[in-house]
């Protein structure tokens, strides 16, 4: 069975998040997901939440000084301490509105740089031995060179290196069908080969990040055999739509609900 997320990062971004919430349960999701939440109160977060029965999947750690051109600073040598700051900041925040996934962002310096490498490492360590004690997942998301030149984590085969280093069981991979496909593609294959350490699955169209009805992926498809493989979580839609969210739903009708 296929499980849609609402990911409000990109949907109804014109409406508050608990306003999206609301919208995302109208128009016939089963979850949502969200990337920083934090300027919005808790309580009008659990409130929408609870009101609607709608389960909140995940939310991203912040990403640190953005006029700057951060993009996250989990892998940065020498903000360890803001890095554990925005660790502990999401936790609490997810802990509250019951959320599942924390991703943390590792941002953008050379992949291949050993410095960056340990200091990742430790802060994913950090981050998954706090969240077990609050029985949450840290997910690392490998993210394409196009879209997002520089960032360290851009390879499924670098995220699963840096969780068998870390070893630690509630740390796993976001598995972005967008993002592997710009890098690489085969994403059945890479999925089988990874499908132990993948906490989560989001998807759009590629190359242009729209609605996931049309492009180089048929999503109808992958998605059916990634459950006749066995993932049984909800498959995040973050995509940004071509005009409105509400102008771009037609694509649910392929999933029947």
């Amino acid at each position: 069975m296929i499980k849609l997320s609402a990911n409000l990062g990109f949907l109804w971004t014109e409406l508050s998040l608990p306003e999206a919430i609301r919208a995302a349960k109208a128009a016939g999701f089963q979850a949502v997901e969200c990337h920083w939440p934090y300027a919005t109160p808790i309580n009008a977060v659990k409130a929408a939440l609870d009101e609607t029965g709608l389960p909140m999947l995940g939310l991203n750690t912040q990403r640190g000084d953005v006029a700057n051109g951060d993009n996250g600073v989990a892998a940065l040598v020498g903000r360890e301490a803001e890095a554990k700051q925005y660790i502990d900041e999401a936790i609490a925040y997810a802990t509250e509105i019951h959320c599942e996934n924390i991703h943390v962002m590792a941002g953008f310096c050379s992949s291949t740089d050993q410095h960056a490498q340990d200091t990742f490492a430790a802060n994913l360590q950090y981050a998954a031995q706090s969240a077990a004690t609050h029985e949450k997942n840290i997910l690392i998301e490998p993210l394409n060179q196009y879209d997002a030149p520089g960032y360290h984590l851009s390879t499924i085969e670098d995220a699963v290196a840096v969780i068998e280093r870390v070893a630690e069981p509630n740390l796993k991979i976001m598995f972005d069908c967008y993002h592997l496909q710009i890098m690489g593609g085969d994403l059945l294959r890479r999925y089988k080969q990874a499908a132990s350490h993948i906490g989560h699955v989001q998807f759009a169209s590629v190359p242009d990040r729209a609605e996931p009805d049309t492009g180089e992926i048929n999503y109808p498809w992958i998605l059916n055999e990634l459950v006749s493989l066995g993932y049984t979580g909800f498959f995040g839609a973050e995509y940004k739509p071509r005009t409105t969210t509400d102008a771009g739903l037609a694509w649910l009708a392929d999933y029947q609900l």
